[in-house]
């Protein structure tokens, strides 16, 4: 895995914990499922990557 990727998908899921927290705060009900939707593909993208890694 790239350190490219592995930054891309811990951001992506630090993104998403943040949408996540700013739309509960604000009872934004969209916000936080799009944060919650943030997180589960930075999780699947760094799942995957790992994947790759135990293939070498």
């Amino acid at each position: 895995m790239g350190l490219d990727d592995k930054i891309g998908a811990a951001a992506q899921d630090l993104k998403g914990k943040a949408k996540e927290k700013i739309g509960e705060a604000t009872d934004n009900h969209s916000l936080q499922a799009e944060g919650v939707k943030d997180q589960a593909v930075g999780q699947t993208k760094k799942a995957a990557e790992d994947v790759k890694d135990d293939l070498k």
